[in-house]
């Protein structure tokens, strides 16, 4: 009975690979309005400085020493280093670096963070053929338009069934970019998605490791290979993604055919991005934002607080429940050590997560005077904060929608400052102000040779 449900089901289903090939292969250049461009320009800010700003990261490090024992070719750059890798392995490592400080960009309908595996390749790629800037924009629209909306397909069963779902439809998004600027034809932008499809990457056991931020950058690297592949006439089945018992009907119960196509090519994913003031898990961020939002009006400092009562989300104790972390990493998955740092700090940037701020005697103390409990009626982008204090007061603020949200976005300003925060330890001031302004110009640059130039020390 199963088996004749699932056959049906792949009958009835659209040819959804066919539907993006197309979409991806014909849309006009600059197809969008001026939202959509100045969003993807925005994305790209965002992207770059969480790439260079963890260029020195001890993850970075193992995964550029492993790399280099392969003895490649020079074709591109990893972003904030002087060495240049073959393109398969820039694209792996800037989906590593973009990812490691868990700064970068969401999309808070699936919690999809996209550029990571979309730009990661799309820029390796066109570096080294010479693309141009408009080229390079063009492919990271269209990109992440087709990961998100598979992930609107399959959101939240699929995540919820464990897959880390950035690494698990970046994959799709990274061999369209890359298809877009191979100028791939349909047919072949069709066995590009489909050989990807085949590839999905990362569970959510992996947060709080550096197998996390591989995830973004192996599905970079598994859709340029894809694209490549494709070039040169690798085959895939073309129902790849809506088949009984292809990617979607697989991995997820839930397959939504019309998220796919709703508007496809009039509403853009891409201008739902948001970017993140806090350098940890995104379902954190309205308890941060709510403690530090207490902190700041009744100039409270850690001594003064008895306890802190969170009501939150179920999925924020799932995803960031670690009482008691011990490195900085896990403290990113820590609601405790986040609201802790918040308190103490008054914000939560990457070095309020380093490995000595987590393990830091007083403010594991604050953190054990921290409580959260599951309210069922809270959304996933609020948060209910009480600070009790040891004088009395009992003080509190309903967090609806957190500052780096959709509805309480940072501004162009606060990109900038991110980015300098992230950028300038590692190209200096001035330099990190000439990346900021290329970024921000990028879909007029000739050729990206002289931007990934730039962003090398």
């Amino acid at each position: 009975m199963a088996h004749n449900t699932r056959v049906s089901a792949d009958l009835d289903a659209p040819p959804i690979t066919r539907i993006l090939a197309d979409f991806v292969a014909s849309h006009p250049s600059r197809g969008w309005d001026a939202g959509v461009e100045k969003e993807a320009h925005r994305t790209f800010v965002n992207w770059v400085g969480c790439a260079i700003g963890a260029a020195r990261h001890p993850t970075v490090e193992a995964a550029l020493a492993a790399v280099q024992e392969l003895m490649p070719s020079a074709q591109a750059s990893i972003l904030g280093r002087p060495e240049r890798v073959d393109m398969a392995s820039a694209a792996l490592l800037n989906g590593i670096t973009s990812h490691t400080f868990d700064f970068d960009d969401t999309h808070l309908k699936t919690i999809i963070h996209p550029a990571g595996p979309v730009a990661s390749a799309a820029l390796a790629l066109a570096e080294h053929t010479g693309a141009t800037g408009r080229e390079l924009i063009d492919a990271l629209v269209l990109g992440i338009d087709v990961a998100c909306r598979v992930g609107n397909m399959v959101y939240p069963e699929h995540y919820d069934r464990g897959w880390h779902i950035t690494g698990s439809t970046g994959m799709l998004g990274a061999a369209a970019a890359c298809a877009r600027l191979l100028r791939l034809d349909a047919q072949r932008t069709t066995m590009a998605l489909g050989l990807a499809a085949s590839q999905p990457i990362g569970f959510r056991e992996q947060f709080g490791s550096m197998t996390k931020p591989f995830h973004p950058g192996g599905a970079a690297r598994v859709g340029l290979s894809a694209a490549l592949m494709a070039k040169h006439g690798f085959t895939s089945s073309p129902r790849a993604i809506e088949a009984a018992r292809g990617m979607a009907q697989t991995y997820s119960t839930k397959c939504a055919w019309d998220e796919i196509t709703d508007a496809l090519g009039q509403r853009f994913e891409i201008s739902f991005n948001t970017y993140k003031p806090f350098a940890c898990g995104i379902v954190i961020h309205p308890s941060i934002d709510g403690c530090v939002q207490l902190r700041n009006a009744h100039r409270l400092q850690a001594q003064d607080i008895e306890r802190i009562d969170l009501k939150v989300h179920p999925l924020v104790l799932e995803l960031t429940g670690k009482r008691s972390p011990g490195s900085g990493l896990e403290g990113k998955f820590s609601v405790y050590h986040a609201c802790a740092a918040g308190i103490f700090f008054g914000q939560a940037g990457e070095a309020e997560f380093a490995d000595a701020i987590v393990t830091r005697a007083d403010v594991m103390a604050l953190r054990e005077r921290i409580n959260a409990t599951i309210d069922e009626r809270i959304g996933e982008a609020s948060a209910d904060v009480t600070i009790t204090c040891r004088d009395g007061r009992e003080l509190h603020v309903f967090v609806e929608h957190a500052i780096g949200s959709i509805k309480c976005p940072m501004s162009d300003t606060d990109l900038e400052r991110k980015f300098h925060g992230l950028v300038d330890a590692v190209l200096g001031a001035a330099q990190a102000d000439r990346v900021i302004r290329a970024c921000t110009s990028i879909a007029v640059a000739p050729d990206l040779g002289a931007f990934a130039a730039m962003t090398r020390p």
